[in-house]
């Protein structure tokens, strides 16, 4: 593996640069945009009479953000040559992410509501890879161009992290199937057209095979929002949806009965090493912004980068970072060249370590600078309440570290899960 970024990588790095100068920041800038990123970032971005949803006029200053790339061609990345993209790598994304993230706050980057200018847009390879040619007529302009999109109804209330254990079940009835349940921590059902919900339809709790993926519109009857669950970091679109005896035809089926939790599987080691990526620039802005503060504070006559005691902890930060900038970066090659499954261990590591790295570096950051760090003056404590979140809904640290014990240990095998083509 050559370390050097690849020279197709580093031009492209260049080109987002150059459209954020040239687009990005002007938006930013325009009609008090930057009250969405400055010290009223979480009360201008939230509805708080609307459930603490997004509000309106954010969400559609990401959308206008995000038509601009698109237009840039900046967005299609990662996207098939042939649906407009670059054909983008692993190695790719994972570069784009972390240096993306490392800018800080803006209007480039923002993971609260995983927007970026360079699409990670999990819902179009779903349907390049397992879409019937109905469903992709139905969806692909429209996904491909963020105009519309579709939620993920995995987790249930009960079960947490144990997707196996699927309550929410289909029963077929001639033509159609009625399915009922619950979902929570389903994300994005305010703005989606559907939720690709998961419904046990054979087999016994606990199995990974039997259970299918329904695209269920959201104004279906019997699907509810019963709730917007208001978390560590507003605004929110995390609900909790229920379903009750929703009809829908053989044709909502996606990516086969049966095959849900492979369908959703089959992408998650790219979702993992893209989101570490993104941890670790986060990491790497705090880490840049708490050294520069101690550089030019000089508290008792002396800057305080001159003191051993503010000195060690950001080394070992820095140490840390470089560390698993390199792991990343080896994990993401790998998936370019031997497939996204055949590096499962080093996927988990990566991320349970990006997101630790990532939560320390913004409680150093606060700390070095003091009050000014705790305030929402500086990007330290949003960071933190933001990426503190990737601990758990990433795979929990401990998912993650019960995975690579598996792999250490001889209890699993770097393959593709059983029914993943």
């Amino acid at each position: 593996m050559d370390f050097e970024i690849p020279p197709d990588i580093a031009d492209f790095l260049a080109e987002i640069d150059r459209f954020i100068e040239a687009k990005i920041k002007p938006l930013e800038a325009k009609d008090d945009n930057i009250r969405f990123f400055d010290h009223r970032r979480e009360d201008a971005r939230t509805d708080w009479e609307r459930d603490g949803l997004p509000n309106e006029e954010w969400e559609a200053l990401l959308y206008e953000a995000k038509r601009l790339a698109i237009e840039a061609g900046i967005f299609s990345y990662p996207f098939p040559a042939e649906h407009g993209g670059r054909d983008g790598s692993n190695l790719g994304m994972a570069i784009i992410r972390e240096h993306l993230a490392a800018k800080g706050l803006g209007l480039h980057n923002d993971l609260q509501n995983e927007h970026s200018i360079v699409g990670n847009n999990v819902g179009l390879l779903l349907l390049l890879e397992y879409g019937t040619e109905e469903q992709k007529a139905q969806w692909l302009e429209d996904v491909k161009n963020a105009r519309k999109g579709f939620a993920f109804g995995i987790t249930e209330p009960a079960h947490g992290s144990d997707a196996t254990y699927m309550e929410t079940a289909a029963v077929r009835d001639g033509d159609d199937w009625i399915i009922n349940g619950e979902k929570t921590w389903n994300t994005g059902v305010h703005k989606a057209a559907a939720d690709l919900v998961m419904a046990r339809t054979s087999g016994e709790p606990g199995d990974a095979m039997g259970i299918t993926a329904f695209l269920v519109p959201m104004d279906a009857p019997g699907v509810k929002v019963e709730e917007y669950l208001w978390t560590f970091n507003m605004p929110t679109d995390h609900a909790h949806v229920t379903f009750r005896d929703v009809r829908v035809p053989d044709g909502a089926i996606f990516g086969g009965e049966g095959h849900g939790l492979q369908v959703v599987q089959h992408f998650f080691n790219e979702n993992r090493i893209r989101q570490a990526a993104s941890s670790l620039g986060a990491a790497r802005h705090c880490i840049e912004e708490a050294v520069k503060y101690a550089r030019e504070r000089k508290p008792f006559g002396k800057s305080l980068a001159s003191n051993q005691g503010i000195q060690f902890p950001l080394v070992e930060l820095h140490a840390r970072a470089e560390m698993l900038q390199a792991l990343i970066h080896k994990t993401a090659w790998l998936m370019d060249k031997d497939g996204a499954f055949s590096v499962s261990d080093k996927v988990s590591i990566c991320n349970y370590q990006a997101n630790r790295l990532c939560c320390d570096a913004a409680d150093t950051a606060m700390q070095v600078c003091g009050g000014r760090g705790y305030s929402r003056y500086m990007p330290f404590e949003h960071i933190y309440r933001h990426h503190r979140r990737y601990r758990i809904t990433e795979g929990a640290d401990e998912i993650q570290m019960r995975r690579v014990a598996g792999y250490l240990f001889g209890f699993m095998k770097q393959r593709k899960p059983k029914g993943v083509s």
